[in-house]
């Protein structure tokens, strides 16, 4: 039985007139990409800073593009020396020469690859090599601090002493280093932070020979809320304070709980930012000040930044507190 002729269209027309129409379409309804041509802002604000003989600390202001930053690409004279992430805006160059001039700019970089013209050079002549020095700086004291509004804060300590000198002191958050300002300064402010956030800083001093301090007594901090955001839930005054019990540290905190217009009935305990235990109250939840001790069996010298957040009387797990960090010493 001879069956029905069927005509086939040729393959290669049939993909034209598929693509044909599905640009069409496109061109309809407005769907045609357009590619992202515009370069990012130009850095600014950096500067580049003198950490001892053989390194250099370079710092600048966020930049901004039409549709996102990156990352950034810091230069020494006319070579890339570094890349980093758009949420970095500090880097150290190490490996460079004692006593030599230097200098260094930035350029940012958007997710299509375009690049903004370079920064301002900044020119910076590295330490020379200093004597031998094998002891560190004593560490910064009373250190203090002011938020000023939702975004930045001002830190300020009374200098700390070294046997050759101290070239700068650096600013940690959470463990992070994130700011850092001469040897000579007893102050430093802190921008590009969140509104509504507690934050907890602590300042080392750092010498020639790249020795640190210890950390200096933390600050707690917290910005001011945008308008018309929720109060606030986070514990507040966490206090910590470390002890021995048999083999194994305690670590013993006691914080003010935060007012939710109800009870609270758990707490979530994190250290390095990872969730370690929950802590249920047996019985009649505490009011006012609460006190937990949690034992670790980690060796002497061991660091732990520590936050915890309260379970709210809706179920919802509120804002942390601030972040202090901790040493096990005996």
């Amino acid at each position: 039985m001879e069956g029905t002729p069927v005509q086939r269209p040729h393959i290669s027309a049939a993909l034209t007139c598929s693509a044909a129409l599905l640009l069409a379409t496109l061109t309809a309804c407005g769907g045609t990409a357009e590619a992202d041509t515009q370069p990012p802002s130009t850095p600014e604000g950096v500067t580049a800073q003198a950490s001892s003989s053989t390194s250099v600390h370079v710092m600048w202001d966020p930049a901004s593009d039409n549709k996102a930053i990156a990352g950034y690409e810091v230069y020494r004279a006319k070579t890339k020396v570094r890349s980093v992430p758009a949420t970095k805006h500090m880097i150290d160059v190490d490996g460079l020469k004692a006593a030599t001039d230097y200098t260094f700019t930035v350029r940012s970089k958007d997710a299509a690859g375009n690049l903004s013209a370079p920064s301002k050079a900044i020119p910076v002549t590295t330490q020379a090599t200093p004597p031998k020095d094998d002891t560190p700086p004593t560490v910064p004291a009373k250190l203090a601090g002011t938020a000023e509004g939702g975004r930045a804060a001002t830190l300020t300590w009374q200098p700390a002493k070294d046997d050759v000198g101290v070239t700068s002191y650096d600013i940690y958050q959470e463990g992070s280093r994130i700011h850092s300002v001469p040897g000579t300064a007893t102050t430093a402010k802190v921008t590009g932070l969140r509104p509504g956030t507690v934050y907890t800083f602590t300042v080392r001093a750092r010498d020639a020979s790249d020795k640190s301090s210890p950390d200096s007594n933390a600050v707690d901090l917290t910005t001011a809320r945008a308008a018309g955001a929720p109060a606030s839930t986070a514990p507040t005054g966490l206090r910590t304070e470390v002890g021995k019990e048999g083999a194994e540290f305690t670590l013993d905190l006691s914080w003010d709980q935060p007012e939710t217009g109800g009870v609270i009935p758990a707490y979530q305990l994190y250290l390095n930012g990872k969730l370690t235990t929950t802590i249920v109250w047996g019985g009649t939840p505490p009011k006012g000040r609460a006190t937990y001790r949690l034992n670790l069996p980690d060796p002497a010298g061991t660091r732990y930044s520590v936050k915890l957040r309260a379970k709210l009387p809706d179920g919802k797990w509120g804002d942390f507190s601030a972040q202090p960090t901790v040493v096990l010493t005996d």
